[in-house]
């Protein structure tokens, strides 16, 4: 008999474990200003949440003709992470429940290595993930490409349908239902807030929605709803 029980769960970072969304969307959205270009912040996480920067760096350049320098990415990484030292919080109940988890567990982030790390760092919570943490900088397609999520499974020796994967937006749930996998859906992190984000993560159909991550390890022993 096929074993579908979970066998690993696979965290995004930002809006997962970490409540960095509104810091990353202020950096940018003060990048984009410097240079010339005006979005709502609603545009800005409908166009951009989830996405790696070649992502949306490509977008920027093909939809809006805007071409961001090197100088001003540096400036933007330079402002994100002094919003990171100074706000930076961790996912509330979010190490309990890594405590509570009987599976291993990784890390799949849009995010560059050194974002991630830091954000992990920052909140107590580089300890826990050791070196299972992937970027979608070791992949060629990011998000929601099934890639990076597939990379980590292989990495971490799962097979894609048992591997839960907890997400926070649309690109990465696309992802984790193109690899073959679970996907829960988390709306608990303050830019989930709104309720087109949510109905925009249920029309993509996710195995469960959770505002509260503490509920996560009693989803773990389930199997893939009828």
């Amino acid at each position: 008999m096929k074993d579908d029980s979970v066998g690993l769960v696979i965290f995004d970072c930002d809006g997962v474990l970490v409540d960095s969304e509104p810091l990353a969307m202020q950096a940018l959205l003060e990048t984009l200003s410097e240079a010339g270009l005006t979005l709502a912040p609603d545009l800005g996480y409908e166009r951009f949440l989830g996405r790696s920067l070649a992502t949306i760096t490509a977008v920027l350049s093909d939809e809006y003709g805007v071409d961001l320098t090197h100088e001003a990415l540096d400036r933007m990484r330079h402002r994100l992470y002094e919003l990171f030292r100074r706000d930076l919080k961790p996912i509330q109940g979010i190490h309990n429940v890594l405590d509570a988890l009987p599976v291993p567990y990784c890390v799949a982030s849009s995010s560059q290595p050194e974002r991630i790390r830091l954000a992990l760092e920052l909140t107590d919570l580089g300890g826990r993930f050791g070196p299972h943490v992937f970027s979608a900088s070791m992949v060629s397609r990011g998000k929601p490409a099934p890639d990076l999520f597939l990379h980590a499974a292989r990495e971490m020796a799962v097979e894609a349908g048992r591997c839960l994967v907890v997400e926070d937006s649309p690109a990465g749930v696309e992802a984790a239902k193109r690899g073959g996998m679970r996907v829960c859906a988390f709306v608990g992190g303050s830019h989930a807030k709104r309720e087109s984000h949510r109905r925009t993560l249920e029309a993509l159909a996710p195995d469960h929605i959770i505002e509260d991550m503490r509920r996560l390890p009693q989803l773990v022993g389930g199997n893939r709803p009828n």
